[in-house]
């Protein structure tokens, strides 16, 4: 076919429009929704998101939806590549999160940076927006986990503000309704008015990387490699910063 590239495959030629199809952990939704519009328009490709948990769109997967670009944790991107469901070698670092303790823009930044420190300010708070661990997120199973091998699950009851996304976890503490936030820095990020106050201390701190890979079945893998290579590119590295991830 004219304009194909070598190990192009027929359905995805130079100059030619495709149709890619990205399912992205939802912390991400933001800079990737951005970054990917971008090179949509750029490219002259359309691109379909597919946004949720990680936990949530494992489901999916498992259940048999896919898509051309993966961006998952690690750990769920592994277990992709041991299936044989992403192309060999086609596995790229896109970013890093941690779970993060959120304020309210102008509210003075709390003293939590130990264990004994973080368990003092759980202990004097009325209400602390969290993260819901059955919805599948990354961030609420972890701090659930974290609750109950320390012992805090109780104390915690009676005060945890549940919610689906980690961006309703900040709007809550905006609004007032929460003295402060647990939930990724990404999805805290994502909200005005939101501020990262830091990084929660072991065992409620956990990092996430983020992994993107191309579907071993996708018929526009080129397009998919061409997709991931610019949310990696060096000159986004401050737009993601401003998002809330760091490098990996």
């Amino acid at each position: 076919m004219p304009g194909t590239r070598p190990g192009m495959t027929a359905e995805y030629a130079e100059g030619m429009v495709a149709k890619l199809k990205v399912m992205c952990a939802r912390s991400m939704h933001l800079i990737v929704g951005e970054l990917g519009a971008a090179f949509g328009k750029a490219a002259g490709h359309d691109i379909a998101f597919d946004f949720g948990t990680v936990g949530g769109l494992e489901a999916k997967i498992a259940a048999g939806e896919t898509a051309d670009v993966y961006i998952l944790s690690v750990g769920g991107i592994g277990k992709m590549e041991k299936a044989e469901a992403v192309v060999p070698g086609s596995r790229k670092e896109v970013a890093k999160t941690f779970i993060a303790l959120c304020v309210r823009e102008g509210a003075p930044i709390p003293q939590f940076g130990t264990l004994d420190a973080f368990r003092k300010l759980l202990e004097s708070a009325k209400a602390v927006a969290t993260s819901d661990p059955a919805v599948g997120g990354s961030a609420g199973v972890h701090l659930d986990k974290a609750f109950k091998e320390t012992g805090l699950e109780s104390m915690m009851a009676p005060k945890a503000m549940p919610q689906k996304t980690g961006a309703e976890v900040a709007k809550r503490v905006v609004e007032g309704k929460a003295d402060f936030g647990l939930t990724l820095s990404g999805e805290v990020a994502s909200v005005p008015g939101a501020v990262i106050a830091g990084p929660l201390p072991a065992p409620f701190g956990q990092d996430t990387i983020y992994c993107a890979a191309v579907r071993s079945g996708s018929a526009v893998k080129d397009a998919a490699s061409d997709f991931i290579a610019a949310l990696t590119k060096p000159d986004t590295r401050a737009a993601w910063k401003k998002a809330g991830f760091e490098k990996p």
